[in-house]
């Protein structure tokens, strides 16, 4: 930042020079010529130091000494208009703060320190806001190393350990007028480096920035859930856990790509389908490779446990309306309803081959061809969600080809949520063997997506950030990131043993307690429930999973519904009849041949 450019924050008539700086924005006309030019040299983060000293769009009006009308627009937040009681108030407060000369004025010196100090403290900001995320807690197993990012050391904008408990205007920004550096320090490290990293100041819509940032910093990054909702998460993750546990004892060795390790999922898409019925969502496509598949198929889908484990045992279903493919079950999908408080959610999970994400482009195309089929043309009731594993989303060129075509018109669907299960290994390989930059996620920077990154040991932080995720998509139609940060337990396909090429981190994996047992602890120590509650919840789901392995091998499978709903009606063709009579008359084919090659007489031929 130039330091001749704001110059004029040191002098005595600083807040006045920002009031003529908000004239301009509104009207250029209005100043003098040798202001316009001034502003007019200003640029991007000079503004936005500037506009920073608005204060955010949240913060309550008697917390406001000051606004700049069209000034906040620059930066985008919300604008009030320019107080001279609010001016002299702001001038008065900080006339407290700095020493008094010999004649009850503020020295030159001190009004100069004071202004230096808010835009460090803004420049601080702003920093915490971009590079936070590089510091954040993510990583569950522990393994990787929180390193010192210089951007975020307040000693590199000036400040000492002396200046920390020294308070400095800022005006609002993190909902503070007031505050010392290392109150400042504190709002910031909860915001910006807890449990949730956040990557937005790409993000190219004023609109959409300003909305991430001032949802995120008003609650300080999280939410405070209910007993009951608390309760909720602790009964989703048991579900979750209970179901890979129960299948790893009963087929040891079978192939299932378990969940374990990322059981923190199903909570967070049970919070997209409740908070996106309530937004106006009807219906949500899903695509997903294998990892975790059976799990959302039971447990977010409502496939009967019975018909899991009756497949477990061999009895895959082949029916002819899919072509008896007899597909593995990780494989397979199905489709469902769920009613969330009144609000009915149908859910569709496509079927998926062995490559991986493959099947990305068919979940956005069948989303697409949803909203034509309800008039969806603003994209409010019909919804995807691709499940990518990280080192795929990363390396796997159609996730980036799906991508990239998102914006088109031929083939929006009004942005789709992406939920990376960061096992931080692709099949064998650890991150900084397999890709270039620091996430899995960078590849989304493309579309100027908003992406969380989130520690998927914390549930309750991985069901916030999964709500902020449908609010956005909800309201600003875009793609948005959700890269859950959690580990593999077993092997790639718990048939192989990952301690050959990865034993480091398979020693921590073994001794890792479950995300569900650590929860369950913690609402405990919160006096949510009490162990006895913790227990019986679990017990509870075991006796169900138990019930339906019991009646598994009387499981008879209801015909495959592919032709149903708006495709009522139809039917698949058997035996000759799928092979038909295609053969066309020699006169007929010269008659279309003739007729695509005549140019009409009026048409003037390139």
């Amino acid at each position: 930042m130039a330091q001749d450019n704001l110059a004029f924050l040191s002098s005595i008539d600083s807040e006045y020079v920002i009031h003529l700086y908000s004239r301009y924005l509104d009207s250029p006309a209005d100043i003098d010529q040798s202001w316009r030019g001034y502003f007019d040299g200003l640029n991007d983060n000079e503004s936005a130091v500037l506009g920073e000293l608005a204060g955010a769009s949240w913060t309550p009006p008697e917390r406001r000494s000051n606004g700049f009308s069209k000034a906040d627009k620059a930066t985008g937040t919300s604008s009030s208009s320019y107080s001279a009681g609010a001016f002299a108030s702001s001038q008065a407060k900080a006339s407290a703060i700095g020493k008094k000369g010999t004649d009850g004025n503020i020295d030159e010196e001190t009004l100069r320190h004071t202004a230096l100090d808010s835009i460090r403290a803004l420049m601080l900001i702003r920093a915490f806001r971009a590079r936070g995320h590089l510091v954040s807690d993510l990583d569950p197993l522990g393994l990787k190393d929180i390193e010192y990012h210089p951007e975020l050391d307040p000693k590199h904008y000036g400040f000492s350990e002396d200046d920390y408990e020294r308070p400095i205007f800022i005006n609002g920004v993190m909902g503070m007028e007031y505050a010392t550096v290392r109150e400042i320090l504190a709002a910031l490290k909860e915001t910006y480096c807890g449990k949730i990293g956040v990557e937005f100041l790409h993000l190219t819509d004023p609109e959409e920035k300003s909305w991430i940032q001032n949802r995120i910093e008003e609650p300080r990054n999280h939410t405070d859930f209910t007993k009951e909702g608390k309760r909720a998460i602790l009964q989703r993750l048991t579900a979750a856990e209970e179901f890979e546990q129960f299948l790893h004892k009963k087929y040891p060795g079978t192939k299932r790509f378990g969940l374990d390790g990322g059981e923190a999922l199903i909570p967070a898409m049970e919070q997209i389908m409740k908070r996106g019925g309530q937004l106006g969502l009807k219906e949500i496509v899903l695509g997903m490779a294998h990892r975790g598949r059976l799990n959302v198929l039971t447990n977010v889908m409502g496939k009967p446990f019975s018909a899991v484990f009756s497949e477990f045992q061999g009895n895959i279903l082949k029916s002819d309306d899919v072509e008896g493919s007899g597909d593995v079950k990780y494989h397979l999908g199905t489709s469902s309803d769920r009613d969330f408080d009144g609000n009915i959610i149908h859910l569709s999970l496509s079927s998926n081959p062995s490559h991986l994400e493959a099947v990305n482009p068919v979940v956005i195309g069948k989303a697409r061809a949803k909203q034509i089929q309800l008039n969806d043309y603003k994209a409010e009731m019909v919804m995807p969600i691709l499940l990518h594993g990280d080192a795929a989303f990363a390396g796997q060129g159609l996730a980036a080809e799906t991508l990239m075509i998102s914006e088109l018109p031929g083939y929006r669907v009004g942005g789709t949520i992406h939920i990376v299960i960061n096992n931080q290994i692709g099949f064998t390989t650890t991150p900084a063997y397999s890709r270039s930059g620091p996430y899995s996620t960078d590849i989304a920077k493309m579309l100027a997506a908003p992406i969380f990154h989130v520690n998927g040991d914390d549930p309750e932080a991985v069901v916030h950030v999964a709500r902020i995720a449908t609010e956005f998509r909800q309201k600003f139609k875009r793609d948005v990131v959700i890269d859950m940060y959690c580990y593999r337990r077993h092997g790639h396909n718990e048939g192989d043993e990952p301690m050959f090429t990865q034993p480091l981190m398979y020693k921590k994996i073994g001794q890792q307690v479950t995300t569900r047992e650590k929860y369950a602890h913690q609402l405990i120590g919160q006096k949510v429930l009490s162990q006895e509650d913790s227990d019986q919840i679990r017990a509870d789901f075991n006796a169900e999973l138990q019930d339906a392995f019991n009646t598994a091998h009387n499981y008879k499978p209801n015909a495959t519904d592919f032709l149903g709903g708006v495709w009522t009606g139809m039917t698949v063709a058997h035996g000759e009849a799928r092979r038909g009579i295609t053969a066309v008359k020699d006169k007929k084919i010269q008659e279309i041949g003739k007729s695509i090659t005549t140019m009409p007489d009026d048409f003037n031929l390139h």
